[in-house]
């Protein structure tokens, strides 16, 4: 069986597969305080629902956007699992030809869902991530990664909103009925939900006219659902495409 780890800035996701099939995934908060020996209960607590040992996995693919947790996750590795993990990163044989000015400076997450997005969609091709940041990358015909953009995300913006004006409560991120809200909440929710929903249309527009018009829109991260199901130019939401990129790198790589 095969381990991946995709560690965000938010959250953390596992993903156990079986040959090649995802069997199950789960969520955690990427705590930076957290020790690998804290995080390894949580992990065998979640292997336990499934009756999972840690003997059962043969492999592992990490992929991180946190530094200070990627060494945690590491040693969580090789300290429980005795595997050393595959660290996608600079030198890792990914694919994926990156068209950027600085190949470093683009995030493992957004490589792997680059590869996953190529590999079952084809290209060109538009992978929007609501995550702790919204990233939009996008992926020529030839499956060459050409760039993207990146804007704060949902989370982040609506905390700031609470934090800065204090008038305003902390609402549920949720679609109003109407885009004109009648009180203070329903108002804050439709500024936020349609106002993100503009964002991701008109940027996704505008790569469309780089791209060229048969360009395909794939969501994915925690709110995709909640923007996707407006949004004129996502045409899916694939909850698991970063976990299946980290395991089609793995596999590209468990020769060497």
């Amino acid at each position: 069986m095969f381990l991946a780890i995709d560690i965000g800035n938010t959250n953390t996701v596992l993903g156990v597969y079986e040959n090649k099939k995802l069997v199950k995934t789960w969520r955690m908060a990427s705590d930076r305080s957290k020790t690998t020996d804290e995080y390894a209960v949580i992990i065998r607590n979640f292997f336990s629902f499934l009756n999972l040992n840690f003997k059962d996995i043969e492999g592992i693919g990490l992929a991180s956007v946190v530094p200070p947790l990627t060494p945690v996750f590491e040693k969580l590795s090789y300290e429980y699992f005795q595997i050393r993990p595959l660290v996608i990163g600079p030198g890792v044989k990914t694919g994926l030809k990156i068209k950027f000015e600085n190949p470093r400076e683009v995030g493992a997450d957004r490589i792997v869902n680059a590869v996953a997005g190529y590999h079952i969609y084809g290209g060109p091709l538009i992978v929007v991530d609501f995550g702790t940041a919204t990233t939009f990358d996008a992926i020529n015909e030839k499956g060459e990664y050409i760039g993207g953009a990146i804007s704060p995300g949902i989370g982040i913006s609506t905390e700031a909103l609470f934090a800065r004006a204090s008038k305003l409560p902390r609402i549920e991120l949720v679609k109003p009925l109407n885009i004109i809200g009648k009180n203070t909440v329903t108002a804050m929710q439709a500024g936020i939900v349609y106002g993100f929903i503009g964002q991701v249309d008109e940027i996704c527009t505008r790569m469309k006219k780089e791209l060229g018009n048969n360009t395909k829109v794939i969501a994915t991260g925690g709110l995709a659902e909640l923007i996707a199901s407006d949004s004129r130019q996502i045409e899916r939401v694939d909850q698991h495409l970063t976990l299946e990129g980290i395991r089609l790198i793995y596999e590209r790589n468990k020769a060497n």
